[in-house]
């Protein structure tokens, strides 16, 4: 990267002063300008979408609508299942590491 070089851009951030102190705070502690700094961190930091769980949400979705269905008819007498509460708990398990997994994989550095 040249060091004479003209920066003839901006670019306008809104922040809180808590987030734009620590920021100063750790430019200074890196002993670069906020500049260099923002720069050098942007350029950096690997960014890591999480995977697409759309068609996994729909076949859950799916399987949510037969597990119903199935219940209501056990509600209502006219079959029986001996581990529709496992398969419920073990439905909502995969559910919540589904939910886990895009929560924690927004961006990763």
């Amino acid at each position: 990267m040249a060091e004479n070089r003209r920066r003839s851009e901006t670019l306008t951030v809104r922040l809180t002063k808590a987030e734009k102190a620590a920021i100063i705070a750790k430019s200074k502690r890196a002993k670069m300008t906020l500049t260099e700094y923002l720069l050098v961190v942007s350029r950096d930091t690997k960014i890591v979408l999480p995977p697409d769980t759309a068609p996994i949400v729909l076949e859950l979705k799916r399987i949510g609508n037969n597990l119903n269905q199935i219940a209501a008819k056990v509600n209502s007498g006219v079959t029986y299942v001996d581990n529709l509460i496992e398969v419920i708990e073990n439905q909502n398990k995969i559910y919540d590491l589904l939910l886990k997994l895009t929560e924690e994989c927004k961006w990763q550095r």
